[in-house]
């Protein structure tokens, strides 16, 4: 049995209760499922808020806990009840909700990924330090008291490095879904997924080389789908019937444009690839998507972010995605021979949509390359780790965070950021758009187009009426 001690303290202005126990991890995620219950470097240990009810939700999580001699009282009066087996049926309730959250233990061998919006990643996990460093190593990474859990911003990169860190510990690892305005709207699902995904719609997918995100976004959506009409045979599934799930997803459970979306082309998917049926369902309406522009360097802060990064390697990295507009990925799987100092051009292989194409390679660029290669003599990646291989996503971005912060960018960017800006720095300098679609790898124009929403070309001329006026 573990020892706990209780005893006041003041922290920080505030009267609390500070918890003293030799290290255990159990223990650890006990008292995290007490509201406001915080780790003090300063105090070296757990405390919880100075009240009655705080201290009952300990009593019961622990009931060998011990108090120190002095006094544990609140405005004169004791906080634990003189009945010390008073529990209330609200406290259990209470902690029972907030334990289960955090109830992963080494021995559950369990990592839970919930998956929020595809914005972002609430984590949960064995608490062990190499973990807690590697999380701390993904941008935007932060411990989320309320929930519980470390939150990171979600990209299918990230989602694929967290799979492949947490296998090699032989962790089973589960991944869901979940969509804010399911939660906020308060309505429950009405029916259960009691029949799984066709075998065949698996297999088709992965037959036409879908990323395993894709398999899994479309495996659940079509299993959420299949079970709302679960009494019914899937051929027998007619239009209407898609149409009014569709209502449903919308109205009741508050589904965003971009799930509704992924729904229609699951949906789809199965009737016309794996069925071969004809498209018959291209004629149910898609929602508008919401148009968010994306973030901006000027080309002042681009210079101060690449100036502030001292290492070679690091600042090499920066410069190719800058340089060339390249997604990570891109970047990552970069081999020496694709780069052509000849004809001044970087070689893009198996980009997004499995398209190849050609990107510029900068004089600048090619200067630092040279000198990289010299004392870094990489053998087969452009870009490779420390044991050789391919360099790492999260590396990346925390070169990116690091030069951010001395740079003393406040902006909330990520690697994309560099892409995004290098096609408006071209656009704004008169480059044809029809050339930086190229250059992308994009292909729609349409997609391209959204840089001209950003860009401040021919803006400068223009003036607020209020410039006119004599106030």
């Amino acid at each position: 049995m573990i020892k706990i001690i209780a005893e006041p303290v003041e922290h920080r202005n505030q009267k609390r209760i500070k918890l003293i126990f030799d290290y255990d991890v159990s223990v650890t995620g006990k008292i995290k499922a007490i509201n406001d219950a915080r780790w003090s470097e300063t105090l070296n240990c757990w405390h919880i808020p100075y009240t009655k009810e705080a201290f009952n939700k300990v009593k019961y999580l622990f009931p060998e806990i011990e108090y120190s001699k002095k006094e544990v009282t609140a405005n004169k009066q004791p906080i634990l009840d003189k009945d010390k087996n008073k529990i209330t049926d609200e406290i259990k309730k209470d902690l029972k909700k907030e334990t289960d959250l955090i109830s992963i233990s080494k021995k559950e061998n369990k990592i839970l990924v919930n998956i929020i919006d595809f914005k972002k990643i609430m984590l949960l996990f064995p608490f062990d330090r190499s973990h807690v460093k590697k999380i701390k190593t993904f941008p935007y990474s932060f411990w989320n008291k309320k929930e519980n859990s470390w939150n990171i911003a979600y990209t299918e990169n990230i989602v694929n490095e967290l799979e492949n860190y947490f296998k090699k510990f032989n962790y089973k690892i589960e991944f869901k879904y979940i969509n804010t305005n399911d939660i906020k709207s308060k309505e429950k699902k009405e029916y259960a997924n009691v029949r799984k995904c066709p075998k065949e719609f698996i297999e088709k997918l992965k037959l036409k080389r879908y990323s395993e995100n894709t398999i899994y976004t479309y495996r659940t959506a079509f299993e959420d789908f299949i079970n709302y009409y679960k009494n019914k045979e899937l051929e027998s599934i007619t239009e209407t019937d898609i149409k009014n799930y569709l209502l449903y997803m919308l109205e009741k459970r508050k589904v965003s444009a971009s799930y509704q979306n992924q729904i229609i082309n699951a949906v789809k998917f199965y009737y016309e690839k794996v069925l071969g049926g004809a498209r018959r369902f291209y004629y149910i309406d898609r929602p508008f998507k919401e148009k968010v522009l994306p973030i901006v360097l000027s080309e002042e802060e681009v210079q101060k972010i690449l100036n502030s990064i001292t290492n070679l390697k690091h600042k090499t990295i920066m410069l190719t995605i800058y340089s060339a507009g390249l997604r990570i990925n891109e970047l990552l799987n970069l081999k020496i021979s694709d780069i052509d100092s000849k004809r001044k051009i970087i070689i893009i292989k198996s980009g997004k949509g499995k398209k190849d194409r050609y990107s510029l390679l900068s004089e600048k660029l090619l200067l630092y390359l040279r000198q990289y290669y010299k004392e870094y003599k990489p053998k087969i990646w452009l870009i490779e780790g420390q044991t050789g291989g391919q360099y790492s996503y999260e590396s990346c971005c925390s070169i990116l965070r690091e030069a951010c912060k001395k740079a003393q960018i406040k902006k909330r960017i990520h690697l994309h950021t560099l892409r995004h800006s290098f096609a408006t720095h071209l656009l704004e300098r008169g480059t044809d758009l029809r050339y930086i679609q190229e250059l992308l790898g994009h292909s729609s124009p349409k997609t391209t187009a959204i840089y001209t929403h950003i860009t401040r070309k021919g803006m400068e001329d223009v003036k607020s009426p209020l410039d006119n006026l004599r106030i």
